[in-house]
């Protein structure tokens, strides 16, 4: 029997040394599965720890204990080469996100595509559609410099998107956005749903709430996750 599509977490533990050195627990036992073909919503207080958790999900933290699968394969055992490898498969669009400053901004957005791409024109080309989709093809050849918030989530959400991942990590994604650009993000994370990702955000915007966006809805609480819906 093949293991279900999509990322689990078993019995997830993260614990932190704070500066006077107690031991703060941030996870408590995290558990989940999330679908592929479904969007996972993850809400939470402030400072519950669901960045940290995304962050474990996607591979870029280690667990204290517990562990993360994707597709029934245990990810968060890989070594960190095999963990860039898988990274490959996914999108990742955090809060702060990494980008070359020197670079302008189709270029950031095609970085996912150099190492699968046939040629830079093709990446080029599959960029500029990506930032065709967020209403911002006029910043392609600008720096990242000077660009607002809202500009700078698009773009970050361009360049998860552009290798049409098939697990997709989002970290408030609309914090930014007018109402115009709140749709546009909603339509295109459906999209991503539709073509058969696992996506996983996490939010506090009751506008992603509403209207069925969400498949399952979670609450991160006391280090544990909850189902909310």
């Amino acid at each position: 029997m093949s293991a279900p599509r999509g990322i689990a977490c078993r019995d997830l533990h993260l614990v932190r040394r704070t500066p006077e050195g107690r031991e703060h627990e941030i996870l408590a036992g995290a558990s989940a599965h999330f679908d592929a073909g479904a969007i996972a919503l993850i809400t939470g207080a402030i400072g519950a720890g669901k960045t940290t958790l995304l962050h474990i999900l996607s591979t870029i933290l280690r667990p204290s204990s517990g562990e993360v699968l994707a597709d029934g394969e245990a990810v968060s055992r890989y070594d960190a080469a095999h963990k860039d490898l898988w990274r490959r498969n996914a999108g990742l669009a955090f809060q702060s996100p990494h980008f070359l400053d020197e670079l302008s901004v189709i270029e950031n957005v095609m970085i996912p595509l150099v190492p699968v791409a046939p040629s830079l024109a093709e990446a080029r080309a599959r960029a500029l559609a990506e930032l065709e989709r967020f209403d911002i093809t006029h910043l392609a050849e600008r720096q990242l410099a000077g660009l607002s918030g809202g500009e700078r989530q698009r773009i970050t959400l361009s360049r998860a998107l552009v290798g049409k991942p098939r697990f997709l990590f989002v970290d408030e994604p609309t914090a930014h956005q007018d109402a115009r650009g709140a749709a546009t993000i909603e339509t295109r994370l459906l999209e991503a749903r539709a073509g058969g990702a696992t996506v996983i955000v996490v939010s506090h915007d009751p506008r992603l709430g509403r209207d069925g966006f969400a498949d399952r809805s979670w609450i991160l609480l006391e280090g544990r996750l909850e189902r909310a819906s």
